[in-house]
């Protein structure tokens, strides 16, 4: 098999189009299959830098940790970070190349660029053996398919089968299966293989009579039922569509190690990105991890985390009117642990001077440490390497803000002052030598008797959410039907659902 793909669809945002393609990438390295992921254009605020020092989209980058292939810009050649309701930043294989309103990108930029994305799946399918492609949101959104590249367009395109994921948790699958189809036009329903439940609670011997049903009313069978699964912990696309007020992100289950256990606050900042850096906590043993958005809500916590943001001026804005920076300098003040990442980090500097990002001008920081920021146009991308606390450190950089650090320790690319910490790196809690030694430090300003698990291996435990994932594909979907349809395509003469396209 040499050049073999599959479009994975959905029938609405967060159906489980990104877990499904992470299941069936695991699952076919699992049978030797040399696969790697695709997703023509993602609009996400959680985003990654590739080896080679392009910006993509995490979902994808966790999809090739899922293929055991390493992450390239050819993944997920657009991605769109939302800066607003109305208008993001285009990253184009890898690096911005501008802001563009939604209306600006529909109306003419987006067909400019399905050529280049479609190259890039071509040149993919020429190198493996299977590409697995995600695609966005829903393929029935009539009033954008005249200009999409990551749906039905690069499909009918690259002659790819499409699977649709229904989430039968939220309800309506059915219809949503039957609706999604019906309005699509002859020529997409063609591509229209059949369908997957995902997030299924029960017995299943009560659904088969629908997916019967639906089978008669589509012509099109259902690949598979996959359970509800808890505790998967795997990368968030999009924050945007996730309301995260009140939010508790999922530990494992086990015991703290220590007599106390270890509460951290993030807060939710407006266009809050890369909220995945608090996944490594939340993976410790004792560490209990929730979003906030209320200064009360920071009393009880051992450690707050100030996250990245595509918009730190209106995040530094949002902290002050919600009383929560008040509270992040009593905190100061008090020597009790603040951590600030990337946007986060540069709202606690004394002074913002940003022509690029808001274009508001200078403004004044949280002034919690001795850091000044100039936003400069050209977009920071790195994959950092150096030490801290004594243990080595990997990370990721993903800013335009460049921060001149005038005091305070060294810690990482930032500064520590007391039990306040700020650096650009994302991702450095996942090495976790330095996560625990960390921790330690977290644990003594704040007086609590935590002690950090010994062998907690972030790496590991994502290897094992990776294996689950493919474990639901190979224990509950057809993969015999699965491998056909990204071997041969769809099948011939699948029967048209009217009305199609209006």
């Amino acid at each position: 098999m040499r050049g073999g793909g599959l479009l994975v669809a959905g029938t609405t945002s967060d159906a489980g189009k990104s877990v499904v393609t992470a299941g069936i990438c695991r699952w076919l390295v699992r049978q030797g299959v040399k696969v790697a992921p695709f997703k023509g254009q993602n609009m996400s605020l959680n985003s990654f830098v590739t080896r080679e020092g392009a910006e993509i989209g995490r979902a994808q980058a966790m999809q090739a940790q899922a293929a055991r292939v390493e992450p390239t810009a050819l993944m997920n050649p657009v991605l769109l970070k939302p800066g607003s309701d109305r208008s993001s930043q285009v990253v184009l294989m890898g690096r911005p190349v501008g802001e563009l309103s939604a209306r600006g990108y529909h109306g003419g930029r987006q067909k400019e660029l399905f050529e280049p994305v479609l190259a890039c799946l071509e040149e993919l399918r020429s190198t493996y053996d299977a590409v697995i492609c995600e695609g966005a949101g829903s393929p029935a959104e009539i009033n954008l398919r005249r200009t999409d590249i990551v749906n039905m367009g690069i499909a009918r395109a690259a002659r790819l089968p499409v699977v649709v994921v229904g989430d039968i948790d939220r309800g309506g699958v059915f219809a949503q299966f039957f609706g999604t189809t019906a309005l699509l036009a002859p020529e997409d329903q063609e591509l229209i293989a059949g369908y997957l439940v995902n997030k299924f609670r029960g017995d299943v011997t009560l659904l088969e009579p629908g997916l019967d049903m639906l089978y008669d009313l589509t012509g099109r069978r259902t690949f598979g039922v996959l359970p509800y699964a808890h505790g998967l912990g795997i990368d968030e696309e999009d924050g945007l569509r996730v309301s995260l007020r009140g939010t508790v992100r999922e530990s494992v289950v086990a015991p703290p190690v220590g007599a106390d256990v270890l509460r951290v606050a993030v807060c939710a900042v407006p266009l809050m990105s890369n909220f995945t850096d608090v996944d490594a906590l939340a993976a410790e043993p004792g560490v209990v991890v929730r979003f906030v958005d209320r200064p009360e809500e920071l009393a009880d916590a051992d450690l707050v985390v100030v996250p990245g943001t595509r918009g730190t001026v209106k995040a530094l804005a949002w902290l002050r009117e919600r009383g929560l920076a008040d509270a992040l300098a009593r905190r100061a003040a008090e020597g009790r642990p603040v951590l600030g990442v990337c946007g986060g980090f540069q709202v606690l500097g004394e002074r913002i001077e940003d022509e690029v990002e808001s274009r508001a001008g200078t403004v004044d920081g949280l002034g919690l440490l001795p850091v000044r920021v100039r936003f400069a146009r050209e977009k920071t991308l790195a994959r950092p390497v150096g030490e801290a606390l004594g243990e080595r450190v990997e990370g990721y950089e993903i800013h335009h803000g460049i921060a001149d650090v005038r005091g305070g320790e060294p810690f990482l690319d930032g500064c520590r002052v007391g039990s306040v910490w700020g650096t650009h790196w994302h991702g450095s809690l996942e090495s976790d030598g330095f996560r625990r030694a960390f921790l330690r430090e977290v644990a003594a300003a704040a007086g609590r008797r935590f002690v950090p698990a010994p062998d907690t291996s972030f790496g590991a435990l994502r290897e094992e959410q990776l294996d689950r994932l493919g474990d639901l594909i190979e224990e509950h979907a057809d993969t015999g039907a699965l491998l056909r349809l990204i071997e041969e395509g769809a099948p011939a003469g699948l029967p048209f659902v009217p009305p199609g396209a209006p």
